[in-house]
């Protein structure tokens, strides 16, 4: 995702992790919509500032 300076490694990891959703799939390519996406990497990017692990995170976006 050069599109928002994050490698494409780290969205595959935040995808599995359920911290980014897949609006849908062509083919072998998931689709993201971009305004949930931006959204998304930047509050855990805020929240990894503070501080909070990817366990909390997770917690803290999904509420669990």
């Amino acid at each position: 995702m050069a599109k928002f300076n994050t490698p494409y490694q780290t969205v595959n990891y935040y995808t599995a992790l359920g911290l980014l959703p897949v609006a849908g799939k062509v083919g072998n390519k998931r689709l993201y919509e971009e305004p949930v996406i931006k959204e998304r990497l930047q509050k855990i990017a805020d929240l990894a500032r503070e501080g909070y692990t990817l366990h909390l995170i997770r917690k803290r976006l999904l509420g669990m």
